[in-house]
Formats: C-alpha cells, structure tokens, sequence
C-alpha cells in the first residue's frame, strides 16, 4: 500500500511539504493574479494546486526571468523544501527555487532574510535533454488546453527541427562539430 496519497497537505496551493521528497521539476502553465496576502498564482503542469511563491522567490523569479509572467509560460522551475525557512521567529520550512530553465549561468540574487540583514540567494540554470523536455511536453499535453496545445506543438517543433540539425551538422562533421 502507498502511503502518499495519505500524507497529502489538505491546502488549495502547493506547500513546502510536498516538497519533503526531495526537489520537483515543474513546467509553468499559467500566471495569474491572486488576492491581497498571495497575489500570484502560479499554475504547474501535472500538478493539482497552484505555486503561490513568497516575495522573496517573486524577487529571484523577476531577477531571473524579468518581470512580465507572460514570458513564464512554457518555462522549467525546481523547487525544494527549505525546512531553514523562518516565520514568527520559528522554523517552519518554505518553498524555495533552486533551478530556473532560460538561464545561461548561475544567478546570484541579494535578498532580505530578516530585518537589517540580507543573503544571497544562488539559482543553477536548468539542464535539460532535448528528448527530456519533449517527454514532459508529452505529459502536459494530456490536460493542457487548445490555446496552450498550440504553444506545445511549437516547442515541440522547435526542439525537433534544432535535434535534427544538430544531427545533420554531427553526421556532416563526423561529429567534430
């Protein structure tokens, strides 16, 4: 018997405690405003409730990726439980990035952990295969709707027109390319 399904948060958003596992790769399917306390919701393929991130992960997602969510759709994040995470003075765990896709290198961001005192935060862009991206296409397909099915088929044409030439330059070189 799987216990999971036992230990599942009863929450309308993603916790710090689905995170206990171990970190997730996620691909961002939808931004949209929240409420007063959460203003972002983040909408994950193949997940049931939506990512609120804190300030501080907005900061990095902004210093990151720039602030307009439009360009978030179709984007990888992995996030982890950061049971250092502290709330009223006691540590009760947060939900953290710690790979972004669409970063070329590391990305170091200043962030406040208390009053009068500031850390930086570190990033690690997102390797992915080819044939890894086109697998997790291939599952959010399965839920996704027409306008994000379309948004598929064209990154799913993109990866595969760049693989065959990257094929074809290999096979051309000998692959000394």
């Amino acid at each position: 018997m799987d216990l999971s399904d036992t230990i599942a948060p009863t929450s309308d958003q993603l916790d710090a405690v689905d995170l206990l596992g171990g970190p997730k790769t996620f691909t961002i399917e939808r931004v949209s405003p929240g409420n007063v306390e959460q203003p972002v919701n983040i909408t994950l393929a193949g997940f049931p409730r939506p990512w609120r991130p804190g300030k501080s992960m907005r900061r990095v997602l902004v210093a990151c990726w720039g602030p307009d969510a439009a360009t978030y759709v179709g984007r990888r994040v992995t996030l982890y439980c950061d049971t250092s995470v502290r709330f009223g003075g006691q540590e009760v765990g947060g939900t953290r990035v710690s790979h972004l896709s669409h970063l070329e290198k590391r990305k170091q961001v200043p962030l406040l952990v208390s009053r009068g005192k500031s850390a930086v935060f570190v990033v690690q862009p997102l390797a992915e295969t080819t044939e890894d991206r086109i697998a997790e296409f291939k599952r959010e397909w399965k839920t996704a709707d027409p306008e994000r099915r379309k948004v598929i088929e064209a990154e799913v044409a993109a990866l595969t027109n760049a693989a065959d030439h990257d094929q074809a330059a290999d096979d051309a070189t000998g692959g000394d390319a």
